[in-house]
């Protein structure tokens, strides 16, 4: 009998550390420019839910990601760089190295409930999917985007279509997919174990081309010209449907024991396939591609009722790399065995005197385009300086810039402070030194 009641005890104990423990949704949008939500002062972007989201949160004017997709979703879930995590360009076949831990690995390790739902973008092997690596449930399509419709990958030939039920391919031709996503997000969070926590990552594939918003946010912004049109027709139909998921998890009682991240990938693109543009990132240089502003500082807010500020703004510098130990804090798991970049910003949200964790950040996008950023300086090499319709140029060899200064990017101070370029290349030397040696 005795053993019984210490059984019970010991289950309900569990249940409560359960309860006690936050959940996560994590939701990342996709080419989704700087400054492109009206919280973040673009006046001509209807965005009530997001701009409700920063009003219960902490917004971060100075968040990085990285250049391209697979880039920044390698860095979210392993809270290393990218050169580090091992995924610099956009993913194909490959992603993120297989043995490599990932925040979903270790948040199930710790009783966590994960689920992915939306574009992975981080290999298409059977052993680089979301289900091998981490998450009990996936919910999407593999590649770099899709037709919301047929769900097929068309930008070159043979056609692909790519949907799928955890590693099972499905058909729902027809589908909207945004509608598709929040209605698997809901039947995931109804059904769950109501005994342990969750994590979400809600994979947004907004505003990503193929740019096909609802009918009434077209005619919305009717007076809008093309591509901004469009683009805003295609982020004001997410942000509909963030407000419908975030009235559910109200439903369910969940607003004030579920963390929610709401991040940006990497920058607007200015790619023919998104009609040579449509984001918006105010003064700063670049957009997807660039490792100028305009193509790694994104929208960024987090929040928790109750338990973290809101309606605050920081300005400190912090990066997707952060999440992971971030969420390790304020989940309660240890993550001292994991080689990671980030550090938690725990303290960054809390006080807005607090300084940022970071001394330097790295910054890659495939072999020879890097850039190493301290305090408002930034060492750029082969810089790509992104134009409408992807006539993009490079700026070949390095780039000094200093945000402060400079905020536009536009002078390279190389020739006034030469010694700054040889502090940051050495800081870039001692990075690449810390990296395994490739394997022959």
């Amino acid at each position: 009998m005795r053993k019984n009641v210490l059984a019970a005890a010991m289950l309900i104990s569990g249940a409560a550390y359960a309860q006690q423990r936050p959940n996560v949704i994590i939701i990342y949008t996709d080419d989704h420019g700087t400054l492109d939500a009206n919280c973040y002062g673009a006046t001509d972007l209807y965005t009530p839910n997001i701009d409700s989201l920063a009003a219960h949160g902490v917004s971060f004017s100075r968040f990085y990601g990285a250049p391209v997709s697979s880039a920044s979703r390698a860095c979210l879930l392993t809270g290393q760089y990218a050169k580090r995590a091992g995924v610099t360009g956009n993913a194909g076949w490959t992603g993120i190295p297989v043995g490599k831990e990932t925040m979903a690995d270790r948040m199930r390790a710790n009783g966590y409930q994960t689920a992915c739902i939306g574009k992975w973008h981080l290999g298409s092997w059977n052993e680089y999917r979301p289900t091998q690596r981490g998450f009990d449930y996936f919910w999407g399509f593999l590649g770099g985007c899709v037709d919301s419709y047929s769900h097929y990958y068309y930008w070159w030939g043979p056609n692909v279509h790519d949907l799928y039920r955890n590693n099972t391919e499905i058909w729902q031709p027809g589908k909207f997919f945004t509608e598709g996503m929040v209605e698997e997000a809901r039947n995931y969070i109804a059904n769950r174990d109501k005994t342990r926590p969750f994590l979400l990552y809600w994979a947004v594939n907004i505003p990503h081309y193929p740019l096909q918003p609802k009918q009434k946010w077209i005619d919305y912004y009717a007076k809008l010209p093309n591509p901004r049109r469009m683009y805003a027709a295609f982020l004001s139909t997410f942000d509909e449907y963030l407000g419908e998921f975030r009235t559910f998890l109200h439903a369910q009682g969940l607003d004030q024991n579920t963390i929610i991240i709401f991040q940006a990938d990497n920058g607007h693109s200015t790619e023919v396939r998104g009609m040579g543009g449509g984001g918006w990132c105010g003064d700063y240089r670049g957009g997807k591609f660039s490792l100028f502003e305009g193509g790694i500082r994104v929208p960024c807010i987090v929040s928790w009722p109750g338990h973290l500020p809101e309606g605050e703004w920081r300005d400190q510098t912090a990066m997707c790399i952060d999440w992971l130990p971030t969420l390790a804090e304020l989940c309660q798991f240890s993550i001292d065995d994991m080689e990671i970049d980030g550090h938690s910003i725990v303290p960054l949200i809390n006080d807005k005197n607090a300084p940022t964790p970071h001394d330097v950040l790295h910054f890659d996008f495939t072999d020879q385009e890097w850039a190493v950023m301290q305090g408002d300086w930034k060492l750029l090499n082969n810089a790509i300086d992104v134009k409408p319709n992807d006539k993009n140029e490079t700026i070949e060899g390095l780039f000094l810039s200093n945000i402060a200064l400079n905020p536009s990017e536009q002078t390279d101070y190389q020739k006034q402070y030469p010694e700054k370029v040889k502090e940051l290349q050495a800081l870039r030397e001692a990075f690449v030194s810390s990296l395994p040696a490739k394997k022959e």
